[in-house]
């Protein structure tokens, strides 16, 4: 941190006293956590815990980066957010929540998808990066950004009842490419909203990282940097794995990569396969089922899945199984590929079309979609 250390009001010494107490942190550890500076990618499952305890231990000055808005489905573990903030901007409705928490930390909002062209003037102003976020293309991003400004990058990921932490700094070790070279193949490694999670899940690996963040900025105990925590929720256990840089790591090894990506298109997330894919609205669906001439809505979705909710005269064939049954279906017929938001459908449609059917769409915004603008029978999830 290159802020000068500001000294504490009295409330804030009231406020802080378990804190001061202990030696590690005492009156000079708190005030290094009020100069500090801490920035959380994503206000989501992880975000969520991490904003929390970060403002509640008295970090000076807490930014956060989101673009969404309070879903009901996010309440099942976003405990930032509650019912009657269903709607509201995230960062509108966990800046309320924080100041609350804390009038004394400094809450920066960002309001915007984090991409190559901003990200280095976000990131820079931050002592700690924290990544809470969901997908491949925005953790490399931040990694990169991470290396090239020379920030540590406390990272953690959720899927089910598995979760990962680390904390990658290349100044002193590896960093998230010498973990992932390669980011998995488009589509392959579902979403929490396709594969689920555990709701407490986030908040154990949440508040993790944010005891790692607290050890950063004080200078205290021995932090995850070249160490991978594994957790296995369902079961109770913990794993440690050993990372050690990479020399030929194009990132902070070679030095090869000196400027921020396309991350979307390293990540095959805007491959051509994926383009070529033709997609049917869910009301071009509606209107051809109505003239009785509905192509077969072919659901590729899980089994449990299926039995919240499923469109009436679809078939159920999961994405996993897909190629042993091709045999099963016409490749003459119209095939309209379907799941909850049009993501594993879009691989599935894939399978298809190499396989010489001829006339198959991907449902756009599958399931969920259907329930919002043509039936809410259908139950959401």
């Amino acid at each position: 941190m290159n802020e000068p250390i500001p000294s504490l009001a009295p409330d804030e010494v009231l406020r802080y006293g378990r804190h001061l107490v202990m030696p590690e942190v005492g009156a000079v550890g708190q005030r290094r956590l009020k100069a500090s500076s801490v920035l959380v990618v994503g206000a989501g499952g992880l975000g969520s815990p991490l904003a929390l305890y970060l403002a509640a231990a008295g970090v000076g000055r807490l930014g956060l980066v989101d673009f969404d808005q309070v879903d009901i489905t996010n309440l099942q573990r976003q405990l930032l957010y509650g019912t009657r903030d269903i709607g509201r901007p995230k960062l509108e409705a966990a800046a309320e929540r924080l100041r609350d928490l804390n009038p004394h930390v400094a809450i920066e909002l960002h309001p915007v998808r984090l991409a190559s062209d901003n990200a280095l003037d976000i990131l820079r102003r931050y002592d700690v990066i924290v990544d809470g976020t969901d997908n491949f293309a925005t953790r490399y991003l931040v990694n990169d950004a991470c290396v090239l400004l020379g920030k540590p990058n406390v990272h953690g990921s959720i899927f089910r009842f598995e979760g990962q932490l680390s904390v990658f700094d290349a100044t002193r070790g590896p960093c998230y490419r010498c973990l992932y070279p390669d980011p998995p193949p488009a589509g392959t490694v579902p979403s929490c909203a396709e594969g689920g999670v555990l709701g407490v899940l986030p908040g154990l690996v949440g508040v993790m990282q944010a005891i790692e963040t607290i050890k950063l900025v004080l200078g205290v105990g021995e932090t995850l940097i070249g160490r991978l925590l594994i957790v296995d929720a369902l079961d109770l256990r913990f794993r440690e794995l050993k990372l050690r840089r990479d020399p030929a790591c194009p990132m902070c090894g070679t030095r090869t990569i000196t400027e921020l990506q396309d991350y979307e298109a390293f990540c095959g997330v805007t491959d051509e396969s994926a383009a070529a894919v033709r997609e049917m609205s869910v009301r071009e669906l509606e209107q051809r089922r109505g003239r009785g001439t509905g192509p077969l809505v072919l659901d590729v979705r899980e089994p449990a899945e299926w039995e919240i909710s499923h469109i009436e005269g679809s078939r159920l064939i999961p994405l996993g199984t897909l190629e042993d049954h091709l045999g099963e279906l016409s490749r003459d017929q119209d095939v309209v590929v379907m799941c909850h938001h049009g993501i594993r459908s879009r691989r599935g449609a894939e399978i298809l079309g190499r396989a010489g059917f001829s006339s198959v769409w991907n449902l756009a915004g599958g399931i969920d979609a259907w329930s919002r603008e043509i039936d809410p029978a259908v139950a959401r999830y």
